[in-house]
């Protein structure tokens, strides 16, 4: 008899499982986006598109090892540029994009699954510049270069200043160079990465202004069960060292 309730027991454990993965459809896909963003998300050939394996970074590492321990089917697309791929996550149900960054003013438009990664938001100038600030207010009598619709880009908009956006942050490492802006607003590590691919080195940070996190952000639509399990599925990875074990293989 006991032998029998013990089976019973976990007849009723695995029914239970099945029954808290049954809520989504057989066929529920999400559809992630994301750009080169190296050293977190990029193109293995450096193109502004791929799919699926043609993507690596710590960020799309982490992020398929998610899906596959969450159970969640997907697709992967890198495209270009950033504003149409935050614009599609936006108004498309089962879209997900990363590597965005958590701001509270987009917290109510999205969905969230995180943090895949700490960053900063820091001021660049090029090699010799002697410039030198204490505070954004100070910084907004130089010309900045950010990245149209980045979350630095809306932070500097959102302060009362007006950012020169360029549609790819990597045209900003040569307007900063040629002396066509005067500082250079991006994440880091990022900008350092993007500097280096370019055979440039040496950029000064003038100012950090803004420490800030990558996540997940999803469409709104999505099914809380998605995020849950997604959610729990990166606290596992964490814990057992696969995000640190990322990170430092790629930087």
């Amino acid at each position: 008899m006991l032998k029998l309730l013990k089976n019973g027991l976990m007849f009723g454990l695995i029914l239970g499982a099945c029954a808290a993965r049954a809520e989504l459809p057989m066929d529920y896909k999400i559809v992630l986006l994301t750009e080169n963003f190296p050293p977190f998300n990029m193109a293995v050939d450096d193109k502004n598109f791929a799919r699926d394996d043609g993507i690596d970074g710590i960020n799309a590492e982490i992020v398929r090892e998610m899906f596959k321990r969450a159970g969640i089917k997907y697709t992967l697309t890198l495209r270009f540029p950033w504003d149409r791929l935050y614009r599609l996550t936006l108004d498309k149900p089962n879209y997900g994009l990363f590597s965005t960054t958590f701001t509270p003013e987009r917290q109510p438009l999205f969905k969230w699954v995180g943090p895949l990664a700490k960053t900063g938001w820091v001021l660049l100038a090029a090699p010799g510049n002697n410039i030198s600030v204490g505070s954004l207010k100070e910084a907004g009598q130089y010309r900045i270069g950010a990245y149209k619709n980045d979350s630095v880009s809306q932070h500097l908009e959102g302060q009362g200043m007006q950012p020169i956006n360029a549609l790819r942050d990597q045209q900003n490492v040569k307007k900063l160079i040629d002396g066509k802006i005067d500082l250079w607003a991006t994440t880091d590590p990022v900008g350092r990465y993007l500097a280096k691919q370019t055979g440039v080195s040496g950029l000064t940070t003038v100012l950090r202004f803004k420490d800030a996190e990558l996540y997940l952000a999803l469409n709104k639509d999505t099914p809380d069960e998605v995020v849950q399990r997604l959610q729990k599925a990166l606290d596992e990875l964490r814990a057992e060292g696969f995000v640190d074990e990322m990170t430092n293989s790629y930087l």
